[in-house]
């Protein structure tokens, strides 16, 4: 009769996931979907607490308290501008859980059981350490590099790929042996030592303008750990979450690359991105043109179409709800206003849908790249607001650019662009920028938090 509960109660956490990450495809029903999701764990969680392989709660009890403490602050305490770092950081707990499990499982075999594991077993238990281990690792780096703990920048070295690739292939040979002979706890050991340095070796070369898509990558590799942890446990629940995790991290990872126009090799072995934060921008020659809040707000009061673009660097001032009281000022002198998201905006996917629906911005005023950029001809300003290479239009004329072919918000298209920005600064390519030399463009800098109160000073007393 338990057994049959316990499977109930997956069944139905099963679909709760399910109807959850169906949610997440649509903004208007995504924190709907965050309810599906939270409440599926929870019914997942009560199941196996009334599985009869428990024999001591004290453990179980002693993990839902420290979980609880340590979650809750990461839920309710970090600011949004640190989501990534956070994401990453999971990732890294939720590897190392599947990771320990394997450890556990093996080490109790040798130590407690018969001495021996079935061939399938022990390719399930390898699979999930191998990926669990470089997982943990990798994501540490990602966070590292999203908290600028770590360089930004690629961390190269001559034969740095060849590097890689034998030490993968080193943890694959492993992987075989104790396959093979689970017995030889050299080999299994040693292909969990080799897999956390992998996962080091990995990220470090990554730059920060791809930060987003290895996180998404990780999240991949973290999800097909818990799968084979299910496999190796003969846990439905771990295989269906798992497989979910694993191919929903894959397919948002493609299409990030798509957003980017480019592929995964690129991405893991281009070293691309993440040049220094402060590097200043060399310009093409035109003139950068500033221009005061008083004359920004002027231009913003009597335009009849604005198209709002939200960067990192709106993220970083905390900016989106002064961001929604302006558009609320220029909506009452009778403008339009838009919101357009870059696919890869911000340091993670959906990064500013997330900041604008929690300054309670309209779903229906966000709109997708392709959704937007016709508009942009017939738009009278485009406000700018700490996006950088995403408007960059050296992505259509430049070949040489690194960013070349990269789909982009043709924000040089407008009448007028304001660019709110703190200086002349690099995004996280480390190129510089053309939009910002161009004859249409204005910049009005400074902390894009002021600039935007005393846009909204401005536009209301016109």
């Amino acid at each position: 009769m338990r057994d049959h509960i316990v499977q109930l109660t997956y069944v139905i956490a099963s679909v709760l996931f399910i109807l959850g990450l169906r949610s997440l495809t649509h903004p208007d029903k995504a924190r709907r979907g965050m309810q599906f999701a939270a409440l599926g764990m929870l019914v997942a969680v009560c199941g196996t607490l009334v599985n009869h392989d428990i024999v001591d709660y004290r453990w179980i009890i002693s993990g839902l308290i420290l979980g609880t403490l340590i979650g809750y602050p990461l839920g309710m305490w970090v600011p949004t501008t640190a989501l990534p770092q956070r994401i990453a950081m999971s990732l890294s707990f939720g590897a190392l859980a599947a990771t320990l499990v394997g450890v556990s499982e093996y080490y109790n075999a040798f130590h407690g059981g018969g001495g021996d594991i079935e061939t399938a077993k022990m390719m399930a238990l390898g699979f999930e350490v191998l990926l669990g281990s470089l997982t943990v690792t990798g994501a540490l780096m990602a966070f590292g590099k999203l908290q600028e703990l770590l360089p930004s920048q690629p961390i190269t070295y001559r034969g740095q790929n060849l590097v890689n690739a034998v030490l993968f292939l080193g943890a694959v040979g492993l992987l075989v042996t104790v396959v093979v002979n689970p017995a030889a706890a050299y080999a299994f050991y040693g292909m969990m030592g080799i897999a956390a340095l992998l996962g080091v070796l990995m990220v470090i070369p990554i730059g920060g303008a791809d930060m987003p898509v290895v996180v998404a990558l990780l999240n991949s590799y973290c999800g097909l750990a818990a799968a084979a942890t299910g496999f190796a446990l003969g846990n439905s629940i771990l295989i269906i979450c798992g497989a979910l995790d694993g191919a929903s991290g894959f397919l948002l990872s493609i299409a990030m690359s798509k957003a980017m126009n480019r592929s995964f090799s690129n991405v893991l072995f281009g070293a691309f991105g993440g040049g220094p934060a402060t590097a200043a921008i060399a310009t093409s020659g035109a003139p950068v043109r500033s221009i005061s809040a008083e004359d920004a707000g002027m231009l913003l009061a009597y335009a009849q179409r604005v198209i709002i673009i939200p960067g990192y660097g709106m993220a970083v001032a905390q900016a989106q709800h002064t961001v929604r009281e302006l558009a609320e000022q220029i909506e009452k002198r009778g403008g339009e206003v838009k919101y357009a998201i870059h696919p890869v905006a911000g340091r993670m996917p959906g990064h500013m849908n997330v900041l604008l629906a929690e300054a309670n911005v309209p779903y229906d005023r966000l709109y997708d790249m392709d959704e937007i950029n016709g508009e942009f001809p017939q738009t009278d300003v485009a406000l700018v607001i700490g996006a950088n290479d995403v408007v960059n239009p050296a992505a259509r004329s430049d070949p040489a650019s690194p960013i070349y072919g990269m789909p982009i918000l043709d924000a040089d298209k407008a009448k007028h662009v304001i660019v709110l920005k703190r200086g002349m600064a690099a995004g996280f390519a480390g190129i510089e920028n053309a939009l910002f030399n161009a004859a249409s463009t204005s910049m009005l800098f400074g902390d894009a938090k002021a600039s935007l109160v005393k846009l909204v000073s401005e536009v209301k007393n016109a």
